[in-house]
């Protein structure tokens, strides 16, 4: 069995929303010019271009995977070692976009992201939540489906 989590927008929601609006647009202008084509192609890059972590349970493998378009998977499948571990990190990164009469929008991402870990050589987010006792039971949750046991916390 293979989770699909959506972890975060590559161009951030001011991007993916502008995306979208040049998406429509491009629909809109195909009627009239053969333009429009490169116009949705790009809104369609922009607006649902995203990354995603992938979960198989049974084979007990991982993929950290940016879906060009929204359903182009890249990445590589890394298998699940016994010496990994799971942890808990909270996100403090903002997204910020400046309009034309040089005002600025901040957008906070205060999440949690439940990555896995080898030993500070690779890192990989598997999930991410909006509270922290989300983050534990989920995290709990991975720990029993994957096998790997916790380091005890004193």
């Amino acid at each position: 069995m293979i989770q699909k989590n959506k972890l975060d927008k590559t161009f951030g929601p001011v991007g993916s929303i502008a995306g979208i609006i040049l998406f429509i647009a491009g629909i809109y202008t195909v009627v009239y010019s053969y333009a429009g084509i490169a116009i949705i192609a790009l809104g369609a890059f922009v607006g649902f271009t995203g990354s995603y972590a992938y979960v198989d349970i049974s084979k007990k493998k991982v993929r950290l995977s940016t879906n060009l378009f929204g359903f182009i998977p890249t990445g590589i499948w890394i298998p699940i070692e016994p010496t990994m571990n799971l942890e808990i990190k909270k996100s403090n990164y903002a997204w910020r976009a400046y309009s034309r009469s040089n005002r600025e929008l901040n957008i906070d991402n205060n999440e949690f992201y439940i990555i896995i870990t080898d030993f500070k050589k690779i890192s990989i987010p598997l999930l991410k939540s909006d509270s922290l006792e989300n983050a534990r039971i989920k995290l709990t949750q991975l720990e029993h489906q994957l096998n790997i046991t916790l380091p005890q916390q004193s």
